[in-house]
């Protein structure tokens, strides 16, 4: 049975008809500050916290909630003698309901507020009544999310009391609510500089909290169970993780995989370019006037892998794009969005996911990262890895000829391009590219050798005359050798091998450029 509920919420969506709902049960409501003043103003009869239990609000209002009338009433145990007979001796009424969101720390923060500001959003009394009511959540029900709300009134009008499986429902989200918070707090003090230090680039621990947005049918294979979950805010710069579906089958583990490997590729290029990839990692990449040019250039590239592949593209899709993407079997297909035309076109093939990603038609420097959004997650069993994400890119003028040779404009067009593509390709990655194409891509073999005899003998395209990426140094000249057999022209590499004047020398011998960028990009 509810008699009594405590009301004190930062984001008010849905309130005023909850505490109506409350209301018309006979539950008496106790509230504090803006939730108080929005329920009176409403016609809503409710108690104010600082009447209920006789201590006004002191400290500007920062002590309101913290006092024993409240916190008993809430912890107190029903039924135990112990407990029954502390909270008559002191005249604490039960508290059966708590109806509490936090302060809007994170929004705070999101806003630029200064420091200050953002340390006055630390909610204090919130997050006590909150983990009071969950864990004496068999006595007490405690809702954080709006979403509950009707839930929550639905069963105390049909029944008069919360479910068993309903307040343990509302516990679970309750942690889980002040643990996010908690975190958000964590991490906006480790990127903060503090005074007279550096910023802590990695916090000494760690509260990754995400909220599921499904299960998934499974993980990377049917035996196994996946779910795929999300960050609390959307980032500023295109994602998977917040794209919109428009179509298709529901998205599998492996498809959200894929589709972050697609992704992560195109937004390297300011102009219009295509990705295709297959398990998770590219298999043609190209640059082109149109979105149809390029997904048919990026296809050109290996189209047998590019069968049941993914697709990004970093500019709308138009009907002439889409019909060229009809005309291949495709995973999924994001981009920023898709003209009417377009979408009639792929309804066609209605397994074929379509997600829109709108920040991906964006300029990139309108991208922001939080600190947070910068790291990359991978687990071990019992651990944790975590390193920043590979956002190095390299200009021209930061390279280092390594050859008698210097490249051609041609090719410095070509190296730069294949060397965008490469960072995205399984190790040891190995790219050919020419005119704004990738001709031939090899990666992911135990010896960097045999990623350029792959890459050569998949070849779709000529790859004579092309410029050659790699992801790391050759440790020995026998790969820039069989380069040299495949006819390209020009390559562009880290540097720092042992065995850099052999390698120079044999490409020095066939009169290749080669061009040192002292930036590695394995991907393992």
């Amino acid at each position: 049975m509810v008699r009594r509920a405590v009301l004190s919420v930062s984001d008010k969506a849905g309130l005023v008809p909850f505490a109506r709902r409350l209301a018309a049960l006979g539950v008496e409501l106790l509230s504090t500050g803006g939730t108080q003043r929005a329920l009176a103003e409403a016609g809503l009869k409710v108690v104010p916290v600082g009447d209920y239990t006789g201590a006004p609000e002191i400290l500007a209002g920062r002590v309101k909630t913290l006092h024993p009338r409240i916190h008993g009433g809430i912890l107190y145990r029903r039924g135990l003698a112990e407990d029954e007979a502390d909270v008559r001796a002191r005249d604490i009424p039960p508290i059966d309901l708590v109806v509490v969101n936090l302060y809007p720390f994170r929004e705070a923060v999101a806003a630029g507020k200064p420091f200050a500001g953002c340390v006055e959003e630390i909610d204090i009394g919130g997050p006590s009544m909150v983990r009071a009511a969950a864990k004496n959540a068999a006595h007490v029900g405690v809702v954080v999310d709006p979403a509950d709300y009707d839930r929550v009134a639905g069963e105390l009008e049909a029944a008069g009391a919360l479910s068993e499986a309903t307040r343990h429902h509302l516990m679970r989200k309750a942690f889980a609510h002040t643990a996010a918070y908690d975190a958000a707090i964590a991490e906006y003090l480790t990127a903060r500089e503090s005074p007279g230090a550096a910023p802590q680039r990695f916090p000494d621990a760690l509260g990754a909290v995400y909220a599921k947005v499904q299960d998934l049918r499974y993980g990377e294979n049917p035996h196994q169970a996946g779910a795929f979950y999300r960050a609390a805010r959307e980032p500023e710069e295109p994602t998977v993780a917040f794209a919109r579906v428009l179509q298709g089958k529901e998205l599998s583990y492996n498809n959200l995989l894929d589709l972050e490997a697609a992704l992560a590729a195109v937004k390297e290029f300011d102009d219009l370019a295509c990705v295709v990839v297959k398990h998770n990692t590219p298999c043609g990449v190209a640059r082109g006037a149109t979105p149809g040019e390029a997904f048919a250039l990026a296809r050109a590239c290996d189209p047998v892998s590019a069968f049941g592949g993914i697709v990004a593209l970093n500019r709308p899709v138009d009907a002439a794009a889409a019909k060229e993407l009809t005309d291949l079997f495709l995973e999924c297909v994001i981009a920023p969005s898709y003209a009417p035309g377009a979408r009639e076109a792929l309804a066609a093939k209605k397994n074929v996911r379509l997600l829109e990603a709108p920040r991906l038609g964006e300029p990139r420097e309108r991208w922001r990262r939080r600190p947070e959004e910068a790291r990359e997650l991978r687990s071990l069993v019992g651990g944790l890895l975590v390193m920043d994400r590979d956002l190095g890119q390299v200009r021209r003028e930061e390279c280092r000829v390594m050859t008698r040779r210097s490249p051609t404009e041609q090719e410095w067009k070509d190296l730069l391009f294949a060397w965008k593509v490469v960072k995205h390709v399984k190790s040891n990655a190995i790219v050919f590219a020419r005119d704004d194409v990738t001709t031939a891509i090899g990666g992911g073999q135990t010896s960097r050798v045999e990623s350029v005899k792959i890459a050569v003998l998949k070849a779709a395209l000529p790859v004579k005359g092309s410029s050659v990426a790699s992801d790391a140094f050759f440790p020995f000249k026998d790969g820039v050798e069989e380069i040299i057999k495949a006819g390209a022209t020009a390559i562009i590499q880290p540097g720092g091998s042992m065995r850099d004047a052999e390698v120079v020398a044999a490409a020095d011998a066939a009169g290749l450029a080669m061009v040192a960028t002292g930036m590695r990009h394995f991907r393992h």
